[in-house]
């Protein structure tokens, strides 16, 4: 089914109890993709925050640094995989993320990019032509979405031009024309870089919804062949060393006075099993997975119909022996 495929980008300016405010900012019509850069969390925080009808597609995640990082969220229907780009990073510097999404017609490459303004400009243009020249390939297509702090609404701007001349190289080109953040000094644009000779149509409109001091962006690819569910979501609770460790020290500090204090079998059982659940809940939180549906090519249907008459076969001679030895008893 043709319909528009919508990808979206924020400069968020710290993800953490925004997630059901940006929700609700997108509806009615859900992107396909959320590209958020400047999330501010760890690793452990973001695999454990959720936003409804999305699946945590990629994630880069400061380590030394404060603040930073990006991220990708992906309507949870599609069939994507995460693409490990955590080799070519370095915070500040470049901090980039990105997933595969499979379409019937084609596939796309969706990146997500940040660049502090303390970066270095030079290392952030070698790391991006790293990161493309790995991810280049015939009949791919790459969407680039991220906040690289050049400014864009500057003609004689000497970082544009060159980020301009290595992106064309790669057939990518800027689509963002209007500002994103807008000062009572200057006015700077976040990008969108796309092959625009690859797609029967596209627009690019600026939504401001307040969770940070830059608008939003959305891309509208036209006319795209949708794909199938392939991948099942799933949800799960975070359990590993770190908040196996949480999960102890906060047991080793309760004082279960209301277990102790009671004479009643039942009820020291209930107070013990409420506190011992209320951490439990606290300590691991539930987290949405994607587990992949893999579809055997090879088992074509003439396989399938002899696999079936095997164990009708089988089952049949389990059968008559079974039969032969009770006769010969």
């Amino acid at each position: 089914m043709n319909k528009d495929f919508l990808v979206f980008h924020q400069n968020v300016r710290g993800l953490r109890d925004k997630n059901n405010e940006l929700f609700g900012s997108l509806l009615p019509e859900l992107p396909h993709i959320l590209c958020l850069t400047e999330h501010f969390l760890s690793n452990q925080e973001i695999i454990c925050l959720t936003i409804d009808h999305y699946v945590l597609g990629a994630e880069f995640c400061r380590k030394t640094l404060k603040k930073g990082g990006t991220c990708i969220y992906v309507d949870e229907t599609l069939n994507f995989s995460n693409i490990n780009l955590k080799k070519f990073c370095i915070e500040q510097d470049i901090e980039a993320c990105a997933v595969k999404i499979n379409l019937l017609d084609t596939i796309l490459y969706i990146l997500s990019v940040y660049r502090s303004p303390n970066g270095n400009f030079r290392q952030f243009l070698k790391g991006i032509d790293n990161i493309l020249n790995y991810l280049n390939k015939p009949n791919i297509e790459i969407i680039m979405c991220g906040d690289i702090n050049v400014n864009y609404l500057s003609e004689n701007c000497s970082k544009r031009q060159q980020l301009d001349n290595l992106l064309a190289t790669y057939n990518l080109t800027n689509t963002i024309n209007f500002p994103t953040r807008s000062t009572k000094d200057c006015a700077s644009a976040i990008n969108i870089y796309i092959d625009i000779t690859h797609f029967e149509g596209y627009t690019v409109i600026p939504v401001v919804i307040g969770l940070s001091d830059h608008d939003a962006q959305v891309i509208k690819l036209e006319n795209i062949l949708m794909s199938k569910k392939m991948n099942e979501v799933k949800t799960m609770r975070n359990i590993d060393k770190y908040s196996i460790n949480d999960f102890k020290f906060k047991l080793s500090y309760e004082t279960w006075d209301d277990i102790f204090n009671e004479n009643d079998v039942n009820k020291m059982f209930n107070n013990f099993h409420n506190t011992y659940l209320r951490i439990f809940y606290s300590c691991f939180l539930k987290k949405k997975i994607i587990v992949n549906k893999k579809e055997n090519s090879w088992m074509t249907r003439e396989i399938k119909i002899s696999l079936n008459h095997e164990r009708d076969l089988y089952l049949n001679i389990k059968y008559n022996n079974d039969q032969a030895l009770k006769d010969s008893y």
